[in-house]
Formats: C-alpha cells, sequence, structure tokens
C-alpha cells in the first residue's frame, strides 16, 4: 500500500474511533445505560472502582488484546490494536474538555436510542476498513474458535453478558434498557453494513449483447461475465451478460440497457457481499 493511502486508511480509522468515542461519552456514559460493550462494563465499574472510564476501558482493551493473542493469535490484525488503544485515549480527552458530561436528552431511554444510532455509524466504517473497537469482538472470536460458537451469536452473547452487569449498581428499568439497547444496536449495526455492501447482481440477454457488453466494460467500467442460455421452450441458445453493480452503477446501467435494446430481458439479484482476498489482507 501507497503511503498516501495508508495514511488515508488510518485517517478514515481514527475519525470512525473518534465517533464511537463520542458516542460511549455524550450518550451511553450520561445516561448510565450499559449497552453490550467494553465501554459498557467499563462504566458499570466505574460506580465501584475509583478510576475513571477511560482507564478502566485502556485496561480492559490491553488485557484482551494480550488474551487475543494468546488464544487466538495475530488475526484481529493492526488495526484492532490501533484501535483499541485510541478509543480510550479519545474517551480521556473527553473526560479532560467536557468534564461532568449531563445527558443531552435527559431521557436515559433517547440517550440509549442515540447512541445507538451514532455508535452504528463509526462502528461500520470501521467493519468497513476490516477493523473493529476491539474489546468484546476478542472474546466473540475466542468463542467461535473454541467452542465453535457463530460469531454473531457469539458477539451478542457476550455483549448481553456485559449488558447484565448494570443489574449489580443501576435499578430495573436501567437494566432492562441495557438488554434492549444491546438488541437492538446489533440489527441497526446490521442495517448500516448491509447498506455498505449491498449491490445488484445484475443477468441481461439481450440481441445487442457486444454492445451491452461495451457498455459494462468501457463506460461503467464493470466487470461482466458470460453465459450460455439456452430457452426451454424452443432450445433457441442465447449469451446472458453477468454484471455486479452497487446502487448508483445500477440505475445508470438499466438506463443504458434499455436505450440500447428496449426488449432485453433483464433479471436482478440482491448481493449482500462480494468477496476478494485482498479485502481481508491486513495492512
Amino acid at each position: 500500500m501507497k503511503k498516501s493511502e495508508f495514511l488515508k486508511e488510518y485517517v478514515v480509522i481514527t475519525a470512525a474511533t473518534l465517533v464511537v468515542a463520542a458516542a460511549v461519552y455524550f450518550f451511553m456514559m450520561p445516561g448510565n445505560v450499559a449497552v453490550g460493550s467494553i465501554s459498557g462494563l467499563a462504566i458499570v465499574l466505574s460506580n465501584i472502582l475509583p478510576l475513571r472510564v477511560s482507564v478502566i476501558t485502556f485496561v480492559f482493551n490491553a488485557v484482551l488484546l494480550l488474551f487475543g493473542f494468546l488464544t487466538i493469535g495475530k488475526e484481529f490484525g493492526a488495526k484492532t490494536v490501533y484501535t483499541s488503544i485510541m478509543l480510550p485515549v479519545f474517551l480521556g480527552m473527553f473526560e479532560e474538555l467536557f468534564p461532568g458530561q449531563q445527558s443531552l436528552t435527559r431521557d436515559p431511554f433517547l440517550d440509549m436510542l442515540g447512541y445507538i444510532f451514532v455508535v452504528s455509524i463509526g462502528l461500520s466504517v470501521l467493519f468497513q476498513r476490516n477493523a473493529s473497537s476491539g474489546g468484546l469482538d476478542i472474546i466473540a472470536k475466542f468463542l467461535n474458535k473454541y467452542f465453535r460458537i457463530e460469531l454473531g451469536k457469539a458477539m451478542a452473547l457476550s455483549g448481553m453478558c456485559a449488558a447484565l452487569t448494570s443489574a449489580f449498581v443501576y435499578d430495573t428499568k436501567i437494566v432492562f434498557l441495557s438488554v434492549l439497547g444491546t438488541y437492538l444496536s446489533g440489527i441497526v449495526l446490521d442495517h448500516f453494513i448491509l447498506g455498505f455492501h449491498v449491490k445488484k447482481r445484475v443477468c441481461i440477454i439481450s440481441e445487442k449483447r457486444e454492445e451491452i457488453v461495451e457498455l459494462l466494460l468501457n463506460q461503467l467500467h464493470c466487470g461482466a461475465t458470460l453465459y450460455e442460455a439456452i430457452g426451454a421452450y424452443d432450445g433457441t441458445k442465447r449469451m446472458e451478460v453477468i454484471t455486479i453493480v452497487n446502487k448508483n452503477e445500477y440505475a445508470k446501467l438499466l438506463n443504458h440497457v434499455y436505450r440500447i435494446d428496449p426488449d432485453a430481458f433483464v433479471t436482478v439479484y440482491t448481493v449482500n457481499e462480494v468477496f476478494r482476498k485482498e479485502r481481508y489482507q491486513e495492512n
């Protein structure tokens, strides 16, 4: 990776981590709603230990990183190490700049909703960059590797356990909101992540195949694959053009296809993920 691309990558990761820290400090901490995360657990423990949330978060992340390296290996990579360090740093910065931050909404339920919305933006950007905020992600990978629990279920399990710790220091309402928030956070985060990755698989059968392939390759700069299709009714052989495009490219593609051939036969499928090897190579 070029130096400029490397710097751009880490600027984006740093900004996303800052958003996550802001969600914790301005919404979760004032509302005392311990939505399942290491930061949520740190908020609960800050009521028992004479330490700030940023310090407790840093200690937990350091311990979990060491635990992860010993039990899982290096698969979570340098980016997760970086975000695990930067998250408590940003929390400490907010603690210094905005001491005694009060609830922005004056309502724990609205604080919980605000946290879910803001943190999902930050986390979805991190996941898009093949990074995470560390913490419970490491626990989830441990459960997945050694107990064969699906990663999504492992994340939910570890998050729920963290949320339930609020029962030791808060009333029933806060405990309920913490558990509900953990569940809703997973749903909203899935929505944000799918929004980044949703693509369209477009299959086109047309008598003007060459022009459509030319359009895909040279104007829209999309790849294409050709398959031979045989009609069941009359046995006629035709070539089917298949391409995968994002939402913006999809609208342009349909407009151009029907301009080239109004009689083109088009089928469209929604694709949630497109995997390439380089996506998983750690920088």
